[in-house]
């Protein structure tokens, strides 16, 4: 696998997290392109494998836009509880059976690969915040959605 380099992405500062900035792991494919290798904390409109194109500078690479949808999609979890806590593993672990993963930063950044049910997940999203364990909010949805799934 080729090196991996830091692709930074512009933030609104005013936002809850507070940052100015965000820097995610990707792999130069070519081309002032990137495939991103994390999941975002705070960027919005990307998720893991997406391919990005990026500005270099003497310093940095700053991300421009979304090449290539890698279809993963991106929610942030900001734990009510301890990780370690019960409520936290009962709702938790449907997720992970569902193939969903995280990274843990000042929030979960919840990856959700593309063959998992969007559906489903968002659904048990909704129930862990229901019961008190988190809040959540949507980064990406990079999973092709079916018209009128929320009426079916």
């Amino acid at each position: 696998m080729n090196d991996l380099v830091r692709i930074t992405f512009l933030l609104d500062s005013a936002l809850w997290h507070g940052s100015a900035t965000e820097r995610l792991w990707a792999e130069r494919i070519g081309n002032s392109r990137y495939r991103l290798r994390n999941s975002p904390f705070f960027a919005f409109g990307v998720s893991a494998e997406d391919i990005v194109f990026g500005d270099e500078t003497d310093s940095q690479i700053i991300f421009k836009a979304v090449s290539i949808r890698g279809g993963h999609s991106t929610y942030r979890l900001m734990i009510a509880t301890k990780r370690e806590n019960a409520a936290f593993a009962k709702h938790w672990e449907p997720l992970q059976r569902l193939g969903c993963s995280y990274e843990e930063g000042r929030v979960l950044a919840v990856d959700v690969p593309p063959a998992a049910d969007v559906y489903a997940v968002y659904k048990l999203l909704e129930e862990g915040e229901a019961a008190g364990v988190w809040e959540f909010e949507e980064g990406h949805c990079g999973h092709s959605l079916r018209p009128n799934a929320g009426t079916e």
